[in-house]
C-alpha cells in the first residue's frame, strides 16, 4: 500500500484531478445501477409504492391494516395575533413556547374563558 501512496504523491495536480473525475464517474454509474437494482427488487416484493399510491397512503399503515379513526379534537388555545390554534395535544407550537418564555401563562391563550372549566357537583 505504501507504494500506491508514493505513486499518488508523485503525480501532478492535473493527473490527480483527472483520476478524481474518472473515479467519480465510475462511482456515479455504479450507484445508479445499484439504485435501479434496488427499485426492481422493491417492485417485486409487493408493489411497494404502487400499493400506497392507489390508496393515497391515507388510513393504511405499512402493515396493511386500516388506521383507527380518532375523534376530532377541538382547539383549546388560540394565538391572539394570528388566530392560530392548538388543541393541547402533541408538541406545543412555537408561538406558545415563545409567549410562555416571555412570562405569559398558558391560561391567557385558552379559548372560551380565562381558565379551565370546573365541573359542577350535583
Amino acid at each position: 500500500m505504501s507504494t500506491k501512496k508514493l505513486e499518488l504523491e508523485a503525480m501532478s495536480l492535473d493527473d490527480l484531478w483527472s483520476l478524481h473525475e474518472e473515479i467519480s464517474g465510475i462511482l456515479s454509474d455504479r450507484i445508479k445501477a445499484e439504485k435501479q437494482e434496488l427499485e426492481k427488487r422493491l417492485a417485486v416484493l409487493g408493489g411497494g409504492m404502487a400499493a400506497l399510491a392507489e390508496t393515497g397512503g391515507a388510513g393504511v399503515s405499512p402493515t396493511g391494516k386500516q388506521r383507527r379513526k380518532y375523534p376530532r379534537v377541538l382547539p383549546k388555545y388560540r394565538n391572539p395575533q394570528t388566530s392560530e390554534t392548538w388543541s393541547g395535544r402533541g408538541k406545543q407550537p412555537r408561538w406558545l413556547v415563545a409567549a410562555m418564555k416571555s412570562g405569559r401563562r398558558i391560561e391567557e391563550f385558552r379559548i372560551g374563558g380565562a381558565g379551565p372549566k370546573l365541573r359542577q357537583r350535583a
